[in-house]
């Protein structure tokens, strides 16, 4: 068998399984807990931590660790749009319907639950959201755009410093679904500022 959807899942490096086969089966406590085994196991995701910071250059107490890309694309959105909309009274958002269902979904929760309106972008012929699109869309109800990295079906590449730079120009939040993207994503993220948010 040739299995050629590594963009979706891949079997676990081997260096990794090394790494995590320790708290698998023995330092296994609660990190919460105040007892050895919960500490030793809060040491190990602290320490984590740390790495993914350094490799994104940013402070360690910005990586939050979540079950995955739906749930961390779940809290970005949702926290980051409520925040501007309660700080600012913003309610649109702009997204893509090129954007993954965790991100759509999300977007449209927010819509029918939580009365935001959503403003679709337009991908150009090759599936990109150009910073143009964004510039011409954003406004000051914007409270949230949300453009993916690297698309999940057709790998193209959306100009997120480009786009970054436009939305910290208005002040607006800025999420990006970059997980189609770790690889591309393993530099200093320049884009993200205190208003614009990047998630990898």
């Amino acid at each position: 068998m040739v299995y050629l959807d590594y963009a979706a899942t891949t079997p676990v490096d081997e260096r990794i399984l090394a790494a995590m086969a320790p708290h698998f089966a023995l330092s296994f406590g609660n990190p919460s807990s105040i007892h050895r085994p919960g500490q030793d196991a809060e040491a190990a995701i602290e320490a984590a931590r740390e790495k993914v910071a350094a490799v994104l250059g940013c402070s360690s107490v910005e990586v939050i660790f979540t079950s995955g890309g739906t749930e961390s694309d779940n809290l970005a959105i949702r926290g980051a749009a409520m925040w501007r909309r309660q700080k600012t009274g913003a309610h649109r958002i702009l997204s893509a319907r090129t954007e993954h269902p965790a991100v759509t979904r999300t977007v449209e929760a927010l819509v029918q639950q939580q009365g935001f309106t959503v403003h679709w972008l337009q991908p150009n012929d090759e599936g990109v959201i150009s910073a143009a699109e964004v510039r011409e869309s954003i406004d000051d109800q914007t409270a949230l755009v949300s453009v993916m990295y690297a698309n999940n079906e057709i790998g193209s590449l959306s100009p997120l410093r480009e786009i970054g730079a436009v939305c910290r120009r208005r002040g607006v939040p800025f999420h990006s679904d970059a997980v189609q993207a770790v690889r591309r994503a393993l530099v200093p993220c320049t884009s993200a500022t205190d208003s614009s948010w990047c998630h990898c």
